[in-house]
């Protein structure tokens, strides 16, 4: 049985939904600024557990919102000059582009809170209505938190605790420091929508609670996820604000992916130490980046570095190049790895091991280990002088689908995109210098054979020579 932690119990659960389908709700991007790499740690995880539950024949309902108004987007905005809406729009787009080239699913809907403003507005009539709610002078509405006696259930944090050191801004009519807007009143030169309580905009936290239960049409998820810098204030405010007004649990289960760090600090632009991922795509495979972020559990800080991606970059390769020998060997005997998978072709073992790692919380640092048990049998198989033939297109096709269907590591995204890095100059020319030292080798001219080869591997290019002629790839 699969179980999952559960930040609100902070216990392993096993995971039982309502039904065979999944309402999966996750925290979308503010789109301010070019997403990064903690950006596709979150959504990577999310893709593999969506993944991972559509395997085990669960259908999954996914939704991910833009919170495509906020005060970094008009701030940013100001800066450069241009319309809130050109720059959340154009950050957006940015996103998608990183999210296919990552290899992540889209999701079935992407909500933007711009599209809610009516309903957003109508959640907080009835939490008005319900007494659990204020508006103050200024028109600003806030959600009182001493109305929700549960407070602190999911960051474990007790509201004496949270007291200590809160304040009262001198712009603020607050009751509470605890206190959190749910509508707030508009400043001059800020964009706006009308309200009963004035001209304003939404809250953060009432925007995900909102279109969540908007979207589902249901009062409780099956899963809200995020990163873990939302348990608090976010979720833990949407929890509030959301089973004020339904008296249902909000989520069944709450799954928070740990930081991205650097040199043991947390990734944050503060920091100045963020990485781009298109900074990071010069420099390395986006399958590089995926495999990467899957080689530890979730929940784990993971510290970034180029050395590590590095040492990826060249596990990746050798386990591409055993399969495409793999492949190679079966198409010469006429073999489909791409046939529909079915339990006769997978190995069994394997697979157990692989159901073991992902249903113990989703473990794809152990996943991926079975991965490689697999390869190292591909190899035994491809270095045997007796090859058995059906073992390798069973240990295939575990890597087709563990690796590539579930971890979403696709070998054939792998091999296209290290071409596409080249220019169709750069591979004429490799390709010339191949050519060239194939006929230093017919010739017996193995120092200007070795020469090219050594040229080549200046280039980061890869030589393997076969019996079928030399192949190449980049390093």
């Amino acid at each position: 049985m699969l179980k999952i932690t559960n930040t609100l119990t902070g216990r392993l659960e096993p995971f039982i939904p309502e039904g065979k389908t999944v309402k999966m709700y996750v925290c979308g991007i503010t789109p301010y600024d070019s997403c990064h790499i903690g950006h596709a740690r979150c959504y990577v995880v999310f893709d593999v557990i969506r993944r991972y539950l559509e395997y085990k024949k669960y259908n999954v309902v996914y939704v991910q919102n833009f919170t495509d108004i906020d005060d970094k987007i008009i701030n940013r905005a100001n800066e450069l000059n241009i319309h809130w809406s050109v720059l959340s729009s154009k950050y957006i787009e940015e996103y998608f582009i990183a999210s296919k080239k990552l290899n992540i699913k889209p999701a079935n809907k992407y909500p933007r809170v711009t599209n809610y403003i009516p309903h957003i507005i109508n959640f907080i009539e009835k939490l008005l209505n319900k007494g659990v709610a204020y508006v103050t002078e200024k028109g600003d509405v806030y959600f009182s938190v001493a109305s929700f006696p549960e407070y602190g259930k999911l960051s474990h944090k007790k509201i004496e605790e949270l007291l200590i050191g809160a304040r009262v801004e001198p712009t603020e009519q607050k009751r509470s420091p605890l206190d959190f807007a749910l509508w707030k009143a508009a400043k001059p030169n800020e964009p706006f929508w009308d309200s009963p309580w004035g001209p304003g905009r939404p809250g953060w936290h009432i925007e995900c609670s909102t279109m969540a239960l908007k979207e589902f049409e249901t009062e409780t998820l099956d899963i809200h996820g995020g990163g873990q810098d939302l348990i608090f204030p976010h979720h833990e405010n949407e929890i509030a604000q959301s089973e004020s007004l339904t008296g249902k649990p909000f989520s069944r289960y709450w799954i928070h992916n740990g930081f991205i760090t650097v040199k043991q600090e947390k990734m944050s632009k503060s920091l100045g130490n963020i990485c781009t991922l298109s900074r990071v795509f010069e420099e390395f495979n986006p399958m590089v980046v995926r495999y990467y972020l899957l080689n530890a559990h979730y929940r784990k800080y993971l510290e970034f570095n180029y050395d590590v991606l590095s040492q990826v970059k060249v596990t990746l390769r050798n386990l591409h190049t055993a399969v495409e020998e793999a492949d190679k060997l079966l198409k010469d005997r006429n073999v489909n790895v791409d046939l529909k998978l079915s339990e006769g072709f997978l190995d069994e073992a394997t697979c157990c091991k692989f159901e073991e790692a992902m249903d113990d919380d989703f473990n794809t640092e152990l996943a991926l280990s079975v991965v490689h048990e697999a390869v190292s049998q591909i190899n035994g198989i491809l270095h045997s002088d007796r090859k058995d033939f059906e073992k390798l297109l069973s240990y295939r096709r575990c890597i087709k689908l563990f690796l590539e269907e579930i971890l979403g590591v696709d070998l054939c995204l792998y091999k296209e995109n290290e071409r596409e890095k080249l220019s169709p100059e750069e591979i004429k020319y490799i390709e010339e210098l191949i050519k060239r030292r194939d006929e230093m080798r017919r010739s017996k001219n193995w120092v200007e054979a070795d020469k090219i080869r050594d040229e080549l591997h200046k280039m980061g290019i890869l030589l393997e020579d076969t019996r079928e002629g030399t192949r190449w790839k980049r390093l």
